[in-house]
């Protein structure tokens, strides 16, 4: 009987050691989530970063915003066209661009939101886009190269450049160059460049800048994407004196169709959404660089959510962005000085 009571007691033990796992883990279960919920609004705050707080109006301006048909483009084009600016949707999908300019004059009611035809893959699509803006708008006040590619396989543009250096630097270099002169007419005028917090695992690889040796989707994108910084830094150089301004900026980890070309990309933002910003929220700081009165004389600078953020030491290189800008020119058969 002994031996009876002495597993009896064990059996209760066992039991109620069971019973306190359930309820620890059944805790867990609710708590967590629980916790989730009340932390939501704050961690969406977190992650939609700076707002752009300037109300100035653009009645009477001009402005050029390249992939506009998607993306944080479009909620750039959507904002400044409710400030009263003459929008013109630069992209390669027509019917994309369309649909984008339909919606933002209903939801605006501003009719002058306007699609050109502009393909950054093709430098001929890039001279008539420029020759037909140039023969038909008397003024530019703000420029937003903003399209981009990201994590494409190998490929290469019409004209013989890797696909990420092509679009992403060497086509807005081009288009930047054929309207600058526009710009400088339209002073104070401001060029916005879109580049990327991947800029800092970005390297300018001159012995293989089309990457024939050696490829990698991922390290393509950031090359291109410091590209963009170094540009924006000589390009500020250049510009001294003129009236125009070019700063460059991260818009932060959107929720776009960027990643289109990987699949497991794709998933994971689709899984994660929660955690990036919004297509909204991603245009921030590039309606802040477009629009901000205190941005009036800045130059050469580097933004994050709607403020000044850390280049890498790369992007700080004067002479790489010499380089790359002499480079530049050669590949594009143009002489900027």
């Amino acid at each position: 009987s002994a031996e009876i009571g002495v597993i009896g007691r064990e059996g209760k033990q066992q039991t109620a050691a069971m019973l306190n796992w359930l309820v620890t883990v059944l805790g867990i279960f609710i708590c967590v989530p629980l916790l989730l919920f009340m932390a939501a609004p704050y961690i969406r705050r977190y992650v939609a970063g700076g707002v752009c707080k300037s109300t100035a109006k653009l009645n009477g301006k001009v402005v050029v915003i390249t992939g506009a048909n998607t993306g944080i483009g479009k909620e750039t084009a959507r904002d400044l066209a409710q400030r009263g600016a003459r929008v013109i949707i630069a992209c390669r999908d027509m019917a994309k661009g369309e649909a984008a300019a339909c919606e933002i004059r209903a939801e605006t009611g501003n009719q002058q939101v306007i699609v050109k035809k502009l393909d950054l893959a093709h430098t001929k699509s890039i001279r008539e886009f420029a020759e037909n803006f140039l023969a038909e708008e008397k003024e530019l006040h703000i420029l937003i190269n903003n399209a981009g590619v990201m994590l494409c396989p190998y490929s290469k543009t019409a004209d013989g450049f890797e696909m990420h250096l092509g679009v992403n630097h060497l086509g807005h270099f081009l288009l930047t160059f054929l309207l600058l002169e526009s710009l400088k007419q339209s002073a104070p005028a401001r060029i916005v460049n879109v580049s990327s917090l991947g800029h800092h695992g970005g390297r300018i690889r001159f012995h293989d800048l089309q990457g024939e040796k050696c490829y990698n989707w991922g390290l393509a994108y950031c090359h291109s994407k410091l590209a963009n910084v170094l540009f924006t830094r000589e390009l500020a150089r250049h510009l001294q004196g003129t009236g125009v301004t070019a700063n460059s900026l991260h818009p932060g980890s959107v929720y776009s169709e960027l990643v289109r070309h990987s699949i497991l990309m794709t998933l994971l933002w689709k899984t994660f959404s929660f955690f990036l910003k919004t297509p909204r929220e991603g245009a921030q700081t590039s309606v802040y660089c477009a629009v901000a009165e205190e941005l009036e004389s800045v130059t050469g600078q580097y933004f994050s959510d709607c403020r000044p953020a850390y280049v890498s030491s790369q992007g700080r290189d004067d002479e790489l962005a010499k380089k790359l800008w002499n480079v530049s020119c050669e590949l594009l058969g143009i002489q900027w000085d």
